[in-house]
């Protein structure tokens, strides 16, 4: 297949209505790059994140940086993702102890995601907007599949907060939401899912401050993010590395000031996420949220 077909493929929402065609695009990109590629150039500054470079048939387009780490070749994916699939249906039983299991569950989701992120860099430079915009509706929808499929019943949409004033309702403001988790018509989780916090971070803690407030109630919010990571150009022609997109500062202001968000995961967490007080106690990996924190939110 063509670089051009893949990239047909990920530009049309009716190839990702379920998980098995998210597995199944990411085996034909990762086939596709075994012998395609012109070059995996690495980033100069943290060498364990490369981009893809296309050929002739790409116009020679440079990819958004891939966490080596976590990011599967054709071979292992062929192995690892019907282990992903079945993970997901026993997500439950898995234990903090379970580092191999865990990683399946993380490398499989980064790798899925990326590959379609990836794909779609190989659309013309003026259509980079489109770009970025399938790719996050694709990313929202791949989470939600995802906690489908471990058992949770979940969609995105509005939810109507009603004012009152004196005991009278004024009016309904509506709040637009990529993730809503109900038990018995009670709301018990609300999410926001991107990419990248980039740009966003201020709004997730308003949201939660604002809809806590009206509603009085304290319903929890969480966040779940890919990555923060983007390509930047270095000194030299041709070479490449990588800017953090993270916000520590706004991060640690808003959780210390305003509200902590209740849970924040990413696929490609950052090492200061890690170590830093504050962003280590608030942030972790995507596979707590399945295996451990979502099943608490439900209590």
């Amino acid at each position: 297949m063509k670089l051009q077909d893949i990239v047909g493929r990920a530009t049309n929402k009716d190839n990702f209505t379920n998980l098995k065609g998210y597995v199944e695009f990411c085996r034909i990109y990762l086939d596709y790059i075994a012998d395609n590629l012109q070059a995996t150039i690495v980033s100069q500054n943290e060498n364990y994140y490369n981009f893809y470079q296309y050929g002739n048939e790409g116009d020679y387009q440079i990819t958004r940086p891939i966490n080596s780490k976590l990011m599967y070749g054709i071979g292992s994916f062929s192995e690892k993702s019907k282990e992903f699939l079945k993970l997901l249906k026993a997500v439950k039983e898995i234990s903090l102890k379970d580092e191999e299991q865990r990683k399946t569950l993380l490398n499989s989701i980064y790798t899925i995601q990326q590959s379609i992120g990836a794909a779609l860099d190989g659309l013309p430079a003026g259509r980079s907007n489109t770009a970025r915009k399938l790719n996050g509706d694709l990313f929202e929808n791949f989470i939600r599949l995802i906690i489908k499929e471990i058992g949770i019943p979940c969609h995105t949409g509005v939810v109507q907060v009603p004012v009152f004033m004196n005991g009278e309702k004024l009016f309904d403001m509506n709040y637009q939401h990529d993730l809503i988790i109900k038990t018995e018509d009670k709301i018990k989780v609300i999410g926001s899912i991107k990419t990248s916090s980039k740009d966003r971070i201020d709004k997730i803690f308003i949201d939660k401050f604002l809809y806590n407030k009206l509603t009085e109630t304290s319903t929890p919010h969480i966040a779940i993010f890919l990555n923060d990571v983007q390509r930047k150009n270095t000194a030299r022609e041709n070479e490449y590395g990588i800017n953090a997109t993270f916000l520590p500062g706004h991060f640690k202001g808003y959780t210390v000031k305003l509200n902590a968000l209740d849970g924040v995961y990413y696929c490609d967490i950052r090492p200061n996420m890690k170590t830093e007080n504050i962003l280590k106690d608030h942030i972790k990996t995507f596979d707590h949220l399945l295996c451990e924190d979502i099943w608490n939110f439900l209590k």
